[in-house]
């Protein structure tokens, strides 16, 4: 008898800094979407340390604009943790890509072996289809994900 493993099926995703700072800009597009489902059974979500400390960093410097307060950023940090696939990165490949922190969030994705990075810099990712990982908007994810439910 065959037994179907949903594990295998799971989107593998990295979010850009840029899709956190829109999603939790503004509850109209589709960042905020897809922060709303994050936690999703069809989805396995991958952090690192330096990507985390790199969406503190950015979330405190403008969280006045956001109406937050810093336990309301810790809050949001601690929970992505806790859904997240917390990966250990083991080498570094800087630099590959023309932005260090891009290079840091495409070591996430193949250390994590994850399917996508979600970004609104699409063009700033150039060249890494060659490591099996596509870049895409958070529109473009949430179409796929929709066409496999």
């Amino acid at each position: 008898m065959f037994v179907y493993n949903i594990a295998m099926d799971k989107f593998k995703i990295v979010i850009d800094t840029n899709v956190i700072i829109s999603g939790l800009h503004s509850s109209s597009g589709k960042s905020y979407e897809l922060l709303q489902i994050i936690d999703d059974k069809n989805i396995r979500l991958s952090i690192s340390i330096p990507l985390i400390l790199e969406y503190e960093e950015v979330l405190l410097r403008k969280k006045k604009d956001f109406g937050f307060n810093k336990q309301d950023i810790d809050n949001f940090l601690d929970y992505f943790c806790k859904i997240a696939n917390q990966q250990r990165i083991f080498y570094l490949w800087r630099s590959y890509l023309k932005d260090l922190k891009d290079d840091m969030v495409l070591e996430l994705a193949f250390e994590s072996q994850s399917d996508y990075i979600i970004t609104y810099n699409i063009k700033d990712f150039k060249g890494i289809e060659k490591f099996g990982i596509q870049v895409i908007t958070p529109y473009e994810f949430l179409k796929k994900l929709e066409n496999t439910i």
